[in-house]
């Protein structure tokens, strides 16, 4: 399942108040690889996490990390980007 978001956009939802926006390089049974990445501490911002991601979609990725592995015990979700509903 998830091989079919490697080259591509995707939203990662994690247990912790961050959520991490990027392009899907590679994954293995410990992490995913993210290139070109907005790592989002939500308790930075007023916005839900709804609200950040929809924001982020439209505007574009905010850019801050040029790489980020994240452990996969923390993630909750992951979607691509083009999935992402705003209605």
């Amino acid at each position: 399942m998830i091989e079919e978001f490697v080259g591509k956009k995707v939203v990662v939802d994690c247990q912790s108040h961050f959520v991490c926006l990027g392009l899907l390089k590679a994954f293995d049974e410990h992490f995913l690889d993210l290139r070109n990445c907005d790592m989002h501490d939500l308790r930075d911002t007023d916005s839900s996490r709804e609200n950040y991601i929809a924001s982020s979609v439209s505007t574009g990725i905010k850019r801050n990390r040029k790489r980020v592995l994240l452990n996969r015990r923390e993630v909750v979700g992951v979607s691509l980007i083009d999935d992402v509903v705003d209605d």
